[in-house]
């Protein structure tokens, strides 16, 4: 799915997301926030990471997580799993990180204000994720 953003835009946001087959697909980049589809697979994590000036939100679809965050990455004192219909908020400036804790691909949607990812970024797999992000 192409990133529709900056023009009206609609869709089945809970279908698309199950449907995802990449780690993170932006589906739609405006100037003030960005809609992302991601599938964590068994086992895996999105990665414990910060947004300084960025809120975020996760909505699950299918399958369970476990969900950390906290001041300090090395400090993660809130804890809880969720699972589908659960949203999580993460507020700008919070370490965090959420693990696939069940037996199928984890399918969720991510709303970031102001927008985190350039305009149209897919990436396949985590680890095209991380050499992206951090160079490697």
């Amino acid at each position: 799915m192409p990133d529709c953003g900056c023009h009206p835009f609609v869709v089945n946001i809970a279908g698309a997301t199950r449907a995802n087959q990449t780690f993170r697909t932006a589906i739609w980049t405006g100037e003030h926030f960005q809609v992302t589809l991601m599938t964590i697979m068994p086992g895996d994590d999105i990665g414990l990471e910060i947004h300084p000036n960025t809120d975020q939100f996760l909505r699950i679809e299918e399958g369970h997580g476990f969900v950390q965050m906290g001041d300090c990455e090395d400090q993660l004192d809130f804890c809880t799993e969720v699972g589908p219909g659960n949203a999580v908020m993460v507020p700008a400036g919070k370490w965090h990180n959420m693990t696939n804790i069940g037996p199928v691909p984890l399918k969720l949607y991510s709303v970031y204000a102001p927008p985190e990812h350039p305009y149209g970024t897919v990436h396949a797999t985590k680890v095209d994720a991380m050499a992206e992000e951090h160079g490697y």
